[in-house]
């Protein structure tokens, strides 16, 4: 049962090297972003990249199901910080996502480290956009309880 449907649209003119383009999504929250090929390949410059964006809906997917993951054993997170990185890679025939990494910090009382990067994995597990990409896309979670 479909219980949600999030939208984004792009324009794009010109070729792939040279051209340029932009994003928005459909709430209008982050505003419409200009993308280009080198924002994938160099430095972004103001703009932004889909692997970006891809790294900013993870990060927040797998904050939130590290949060649930955390409830369900007992422990109410005071805070998590994820950080994702997403690598995008020449390979031959082109190009792809190859890998991201979930770098996450977080404060939960009651809990030990160990106990933390057990749940971390887990939340990996749960998490809907780790399991969109799974399969095809390497993921890698740090975890580091902080103090």
């Amino acid at each position: 049962m479909i219980k949600a449907e999030s939208r984004a649209e792009a324009t794009w003119e010109g070729n792939l090297f040279q051209g340029h383009g932009s994003v928005q999504v459909g709430s209008g929250v982050i505003g419409t972003q200009p993308i280009s090929w080198a924002t994938r390949t160099e430095r972004s410059k103001g703009k932004t990249s889909p692997e970006e964006l891809i790294a900013a809906a993870h990060a927040g997917c797998y904050a939130m199901a590290f949060s649930n993951t955390l409830a369900s054993a007992g422990h109410t997170a005071e805070r998590l910080t994820v950080n994702a990185t997403c690598t995008f890679e020449q390979i031959e025939g082109g190009f792809k996502i190859g890998s991201i990494t979930l770098d996450v910090r977080g404060k939960v009382p009651g809990l030990d480290a160990a106990g933390f990067a057990q749940a971390a994995q887990t939340a990996e597990q749960g998490c809907p956009v780790s399991n969109a990409l799974r399969n095809n896309v390497a993921i890698h979670v740090n975890a580091h309880l902080e103090d």
